[in-house]
């Protein structure tokens, strides 16, 4: 009687969702309006990196002061994007959106503003604070354009705009800020933003289905030790790509021997693969429990050695920096299935928690990545912290997470999914 009254519920959740794909016509608009706003986002990120000495020596500061607000940045998106998600809990996610892209202008227009290096880390913090709570609002609405079972595919598509930003978005706005000064580099980006907010406005779903819940939910989901478990694996496991793409200047130079007109096309390489091991990734994501992260974490340690005693050589290191691009971005859609499953009635957090540990990622990678470099190992040596962070994150799931059961148990999975064994 129980196993027919819970398959009775399954069909009519799966009938609600099959109605509000009927409702939405094509989802596709809703999915370009949230990709624009991540490649946005992404934009405004990964550009900063490429314009760091401009303002720099604008704003009369050293390069070590000005990462400041590079760090800001991401110190916004580890603390304020889980705040907002906390504070907006019950505010309709189709809102929180438009309120989110609302702050991320602000934040980009007071940084073309700055007149010193102090506004400009303010400034970066709040446009850091926006980013988590994008993605996981925004994985939300495309769960709810995909329909039941798509978690991970919904993830990717999101993830998608900042993909294409590590393509297209950071070179493009280097470029500008290059050849037009740093403070148009944001401008572009506020102009990009622009044109997501109205893709948003126009293209999200009006819906009481994407209404907010609880604070006492969201709050709920950060007293189990599983979230909190899979979030290191996350920050510990991701860090590798960025023990990487961090250093991927001096690997080219330095390792490779080859002209810096290369580094944009190493830089292009890395970004084709994170998009190529999103889309598959996602897909993996909704299929399998464990697949993608176990695989991911695997491959990439694998591509970590190759380039440790073999990137000096360019035509190994190339088709290496787009796996470690790939393999990593594989396993980043499974990651957030498997929070979501843990924590199911927070799913907005559980995306900000994400990017929060991904950001985590990027310091742990950068400072094992210096910690080599300052023991004089050699240029390559990143790739060996790297290595060291990701078997720890892959041990840490193999031996506390990847047995533990979604917080409603089985019902929960993807309605595709089959639990690998971990091993596989």
């Amino acid at each position: 009687m129980h196993q027919r009254a819970y398959e009775g519920q399954c069909t009519a959740e799966e009938n609600r969702h099959t109605a509000a794909e009927s409702s939405l016509g094509n989802p596709r608009p809703t999915l370009f309006a949230l990709a624009l706003g991540t490649f946005a986002i992404g934009t405004g990120e990964f550009g900063s990196n490429g314009i760091i000495q401009l303002f720099a020596a604008d704003l009369d500061v050293s390069i070590p002061v000005a990462t400041h607000a590079i760090t800001a940045y991401a110190i916004g998106v580890v603390i304020g994007s889980p705040a907002i998600t906390l504070l907006a809990a019950r505010v309709n996610r189709r809102t929180l959106l438009l309120g989110l892209i609302v702050l991320f202008l602000v934040g980009n227009t007071l940084s073309a503003l700055a007149t010193n290096i102090e506004l400009l880390v303010v400034f970066r913090f709040v446009a850091g604070s926006v980013q988590g709570a994008f993605f996981g609002a925004g994985a939300v609405v495309a769960a709810y354009t995909y329909g039941p079972g798509r978690g991970g595919k919904a993830f990717a598509t999101v993830m998608g705009g900042l993909t294409v930003a590590t393509i297209i978005g950071s070179p493009l706005g280097t470029f500008i800020g290059q050849n037009a000064g740093w403070r148009t580099m944001y401008w572009t980006v506020v102009a990009i933003g622009l044109l997501a907010g109205a893709a948003l406005v126009t293209w999200l779903p009006r819906t009481d289905d994407l209404r907010g819940g609880s604070v006492a939910n969201e709050l709920s989901a950060l007293r189990r030790l599983d979230v909190w478990l899979m979030s290191a694996v996350a920050a510990l496991g991701i860090s590798s790509i960025f023990a990487v793409y961090t250093f991927i200047a001096p690997f080219v130079t330095d390792a490779a021997m080859q002209d810096a007109s290369l580094i944009p096309i190493a830089l292009a390489v890395f970004g084709l693969g994170m998009a190529v091991g999103n889309h598959l990734g996602g897909r993996v994501a909704d299929g399998y429990e464990h697949r993608g992260l176990i695989r991911g974490y695997g491959g990439v340690l694998a591509l970590l050695v190759v380039i440790g005693v073999a990137g000096g050589n360019l035509w190994i290191l190339l088709p290496c920096l787009f796996g470690v691009g790939a393999t990593m971005m594989f396993a980043i859609p499974t990651i957030q299935v498997r929070l979501t499953g843990f924590a199911p009635d927070a799913p907005t957090l559980m995306g900000a928690l994400n990017l929060a540990a991904l950001n985590l990622a990027n310091s742990l990678g950068a400072i094992g990545g210096a910690i080599t470099l300052d023991a004089g190992w050699g240029t390559l040596s990143t790739v060996w912290a790297g290595f060291v962070l990701t078997s720890a994150g892959l041990l840490l799931y193999v031996v506390a997470v990847a047995r533990a059961k979604p917080a409603a148990g089985p019902g929960l999975l993807p309605a595709t999914a089959r639990p690998d064994v971990p091993a596989r």
